[in-house]
């Protein structure tokens, strides 16, 4: 998936920032822990756009890859995908105590993601416990969406209600986690 080191990035973010010692810093700051979970993911977010532009971009010119859909529906579906994505990262930093642990376990969720979203083996062929696992993860959703919108040219709430709610509700929720598992204190 292209965004393997905007995920990588971010869910090192807080610990980077521990290990730094820049954890004082942001302890003694009047922003609230959901501002600064938000403040770490939209550079992550422009980057992310920024290689899906740059990959679709290339397959349309290069391997004349059809785009039937519209670009604000395909920019929709992007957008949610890294949202979900990134906050799959923050939840990550909290966890871990510091960057290798971090990188680990972002390689435990990243893997799965790629080899169950149906990006690699067709979904249909999937075991069943496979299914439900790849049901909970944003790739899955996303690769849904995406052959949607720019092979078929449907709009990404009609195609699959389920899997844009779906993405948006998992971002929220990844969001409300890592802000609630951060704490602004020294440990």
């Amino acid at each position: 998936m292209c965004l393997r080191s905007t995920h990588a990035g971010t869910s090192a973010a807080i610990v980077r920032e521990r290990e730094r010692g820049n954890m004082e810093m942001l302890i003694t700051t009047p922003v609230r822990s959901i501002e600064l979970m938000v403040d770490k993911i939209v550079p992550y977010i422009i980057l992310g756009a920024a290689q899906v532009g740059i990959i679709l971009g290339v397959g349309h010119l290069l391997f004349r890859v059809p785009m039937n859909g519209s670009l604000l529906q395909l920019a929709g579906a992007t957008f949610l995908f890294i949202t979900a994505s990134l906050s799959l990262g923050l939840v990550i930093s909290t966890l871990a105590k510091n960057q290798l642990q971090s990188m680990q376990m972002t390689v435990f969720v990243l893997l799965p993601s790629i080899l169950l979203s149906g990006f690699m083996f067709p979904y249909a062929g999937m075991p069943t416990a496979a299914r439900y696992i790849a049901e909970a993860l944003p790739a899955t959703h996303f690769m849904r969406l995406i052959r949607g919108v720019v092979l078929r040219g449907v709009e990404i709430f009609q195609m699959a209600p389920g899997a844009s709610y779906w993405l948006a509700l998992f971002t929220l929720a990844g969001l409300a986690v890592a802000s609630l598992r951060f704490k602004k204190r020294l440990n």
